[in-house]
């Protein structure tokens, strides 16, 4: 089992920037992808980005684009996500995610490990 926690999230005005965090620990063999996705209320979980193992293969949702980076650092087992620009439809939980193979995907019920999640709320 791959235990996973979200940290960095808070309260920021809008145009403000935040870096989230999220440290693996259990069984964290490699190859595997990790994710971010993002749960506002009243809306569905979506997907925000993704990263392979190699940190050249990455994918992001059109509403990041430009604003929001995803990097890790494999020997922290952690990855990160950048987020600058931010303005209040940022706001939501933000989770943290991983799957036991390194294949990058925007689907959810793909991914099997979740961390407990961190809440952003971006002020207007």
């Amino acid at each position: 089992q791959v235990h996973l926690v979200e940290s960095g999230g808070g309260l920021v005005q809008a145009g403000g920037s935040l870096r989230l965090s999220c440290a693996a620990s259990g069984r964290t063999s490699s190859p595997y992808a990790m994710g971010w996705f993002r749960h506002a209320p009243e809306k569905e979980r979506e997907f925000v980005a993704a990263a392979g193992w190699s940190i050249t293969y990455t994918l992001y949702a059109d509403s990041v684009k430009g604003r929001f980076t995803i990097s890790r650092d494999n020997a922290k087992n952690t990855v990160y996500l950048q987020m600058n620009g931010l303005n209040a439809e940022d706001t939501a939980v933000y989770y943290c995610a991983a799957r036991s193979s390194g294949i990058l995907t925007t689907t959810l019920q793909r991914y099997d490990y979740w961390g407990q999640g961190t809440q952003v709320t971006v002020s207007s």
